[in-house]
């Protein structure tokens, strides 16, 4: 969509990735980011590095959110003044309360807003690759089209805005019971004097295989923890899949167990490595 410009606040792992496959595509893209030295390499791929999270948005077409969580994407918003239509992809995982209080930002000052959390990690979001899960009403979709084709590979229109970050969340419950119940099988199996290479190799092929599992426990097993998505953020969408299962009256035993796991592991010193890195937790009992 030649002449689209789309302001990307925040510029982490996933947010650096998203803005260079917009590049890629050809839509214009600003970036802005807190911490400024982090959105400086961008500049590098045709992306416009704005000072102020205001001068990012102003006079674009598409502003998209993707931040720590809602208190820090509504702290961004505050320095921002846009008018109203301007159409609001809101990527990150910021739970079922994020969700409707972002959204009651939006209605007050008469933004379209999209609640779309993504699912993938670094290397799916510098290919485009990622799985969006977009709720907004109807009339949006062909607006934003262009964004979600260039950073997705599926886009999944899942119903009003909020749909998505519900969705999200139960998807993150599977996911981090996948990377502990890998960690937890790993480090039960070097402590029993197994390789655990060998829990890999029993499983490979089976209905109760997963190539997840294959690739977060050979970076468990080689202690590669080079972040992909950190600690600290598997820790925080712990805690939303808690808040909201609590709410939702579902029983919170296993998720409190994974907001503990990932917890342990960033007090353990290791928040900023991948999550594959709750292993050590795991391992010091």
């Amino acid at each position: 969509m030649a002449g689209t410009t789309v302001a990307v606040l925040g510029t982490g792992i996933m947010g650096s990735g998203m803005a260079r496959s917009m590049a890629r595509a050809g839509l214009s893209v600003r970036a802005w980011n807190r911490t400024r030295s982090k959105a400086e390499p961008l500049a590098a791929d045709g992306i416009t590095v704005a000072g102020t999270a205001h001068e990012a948005v102003a006079g674009g077409d598409v502003l998209l959110t993707m931040l720590f969580d809602a208190d820090s994407i509504e702290a961004a918003l505050a320095d921002v003044d846009a008018p109203a239509g301007t159409l609001w992809l809101q990527t990150s995982t910021v739970g079922v309360e994020g969700a409707e209080r972002l959204g009651a930002i939006a209605d007050k000052r008469g933004w379209r807003y999209v609640d779309s959390p993504v699912l993938g990690t670094k290397q799916p979001a510098e290919q485009g690759n990622l799985v969006v899960l977009a709720s907004g009403p109807d009339d949006v979709r062909e607006d934003a089209a262009p964004v979600f084709d260039a950073i997705g590979r599926r886009i999944m229109w899942v119903g009003p805005a909020g749909t998505g970050s519900r969705l999200k969340l139960a998807v993150n419950a599977w996911i981090q019971m996948l990377t502990v119940g890998t960690a937890q099988s790993i480090a039960l199996a070097r402590a029993l004097g197994v390789d655990p290479a060998l829990f890999l190799e029993a499983i490979e092929g089976s209905p109760t295989d997963s190539p997840y599992a294959h690739l977060k426990g050979k970076l468990m097993m080689g202690g590669d923890f080079a972040p992909s998505f950190t600690v600290e953020g598997a820790a925080k969408d712990a805690r939303l899949i808690a808040a909201a299962a609590a709410s939702a009256g579902v029983n919170t035993a296993f998720v409190d167990a994974l907001a503990e796991a990932f917890g342990r592991a960033g007090a353990q010193g290791h928040a900023d490595e991948d999550m594959a890195a709750v292993l050590r937790a795991i391992e010091a009992g």
